[in-house]
């Protein structure tokens, strides 16, 4: 059991610090402009949120399921 917590640990710290780069590579990039590294974060999620959009109803499922990660 402390095999899995210590890996449930590891990935919820991973988790985290990959939200953080995501939002301040968002603010980066809508302040900056064309940023190397970080210029396309903001289409992506445009073209992600277009695409759950066109699934319908499998997009809100899918929505739902990763808002539900985050928690």
């Amino acid at each position: 059991m402390k095999a899995i917590s210590g890996l449930t640990s590891i990935f919820d710290s991973l988790t985290k610090v990959v939200i953080s780069l995501l939002a301040l590579g968002i603010v980066v990039s809508l302040l900056g402009g064309n940023v190397p590294f970080v210029s396309g974060i903001a289409g992506n999620i445009i073209e992600l949120v277009q695409s759950l959009g066109d699934a319908g109803i499998v997009g809100l499922v899918a929505a739902i399921i990763i808002l539900n990660l985050y928690k």
